[in-house]
């Protein structure tokens, strides 16, 4: 079996980068190095193996054939490398490692931000990196981890662990709107309203999803605004803007103060947990099993 030189592996893996980023650019703000450098590298790796790898232009990176095939194969070997890595797990006192997530915004405000500080105290060697995109993301494609999505849009050739219990959606207003507007009785009395509107990662505008099992429907709601952050149309609903439907979790303290009211509470929905999910084929990555466990035991406990 041939050896690979400290130098020979090196330029793979700067190979792997660039072919999952499709760009110079990127590949070096990931190593920390410049493009001139990777391009170096490159020129290099090409030049040992007799074969061009890489197509080139001004807007993009494209790798040959030969490219393709190559970097196919070294993505699945350095995936059980860092699988070999991971077996080194139960020899240390503590997780040590980099720890890539792909989330969305509401998994940041509801999961992640509350238990960052524990988190850090409690594994200091860990190096996190969250990425936040409301879009589905393929996370092996483009280098994370783990990502957190709700349970419904989990691949299906991922592993997923459940990280809350079902999550409760409800209908809601501002008092100032109920006052002047009434409040609807049924998902029909919706088109006589102001509904403040979601539009998702994919660019769809989101239907709403009312009561469960034989009562279950899903229906387009009419309104003057649409917001991708949920955090803006909890505002909007706070102003007296509209109904608005949000995760009871997220208005947990509106609703005590008063502030928002449930309005058609018969009609709320439940849906799948929020799921931290990862490829089937990896081991976990380092401190990814004790923040998953950090985030279940706070959902576990009251507040």
């Amino acid at each position: 079996m041939a050896t690979l030189s400290r130098t020979e592996l090196a330029e793979l893996n700067v190979f792997s980068i660039i072919c999952r980023k499709k760009s110079f650019r990127l590949a070096a703000v990931e190593l920390g190095v410049s493009t001139s450098a990777l391009s170096h590298a490159m020129r290099s790796l090409e030049e040992r193996l007799g074969v061009k790898l890489l197509n080139r232009t001004n807007r993009s990176v494209v790798p040959t054939p030969a490219g393709v095939a190559l970097v196919t194969e070294l993505d699945r070997g350095f995936d059980y490398i860092k699988s070999a890595l991971s077996t080194l797990e139960p020899y240390r006192d503590e997780p040590i490692g980099h720890l890539r997530l792909n989330i969305p915004h509401d998994a940041l405000d509801l999961l992640i931000a509350p238990v960052m500080e524990s988190y850090a105290q409690t594994h200091p060697k860990i190096a996190l990196e969250v990425a936040v995109n409301n879009h589905q993301v393929d996370i092996i494609k483009e280098g994370f981890d783990a990502g957190i999505r709700y349970g419904e849009i989990i691949p299906k050739d991922m592993i997923a662990v459940p990280l809350t219990g079902s999550l409760k959606w409800v209908v809601v207003a501002a008092p100032a709107y109920l006052a002047k507007y009434g409040a609807p009785g049924s998902p029909s009395e919706l088109k006589d309203h102001s509904c403040i509107n979601m539009r998702l990662g994919d660019g769809a505008v989101y239907q709403w999803e009312l009561g469960n099992d034989e009562a279950f429907c899903r229906l387009p709601v009419n309104g003057q605004y649409i917001f991708s952050e949920t955090s803006m149309i909890i505002k909007a609903a706070l102003a007296g803007l509209g109904l608005a439907y949000c995760l009871e979790m997220q208005i947990d303290e509106h609703l005590r103060t008063g502030e928002l009211q449930c309005v058609m509470p018969h009609w709320s929905h439940l849906s799948a947990p929020f799921m931290m999910y990862y490829p089937s084929r990896r081991q976990l990555q380092p401190g990814l099993r004790p923040l998953i466990e950090l985030i279940k035991a706070r959902h576990r406990s009251p507040g």
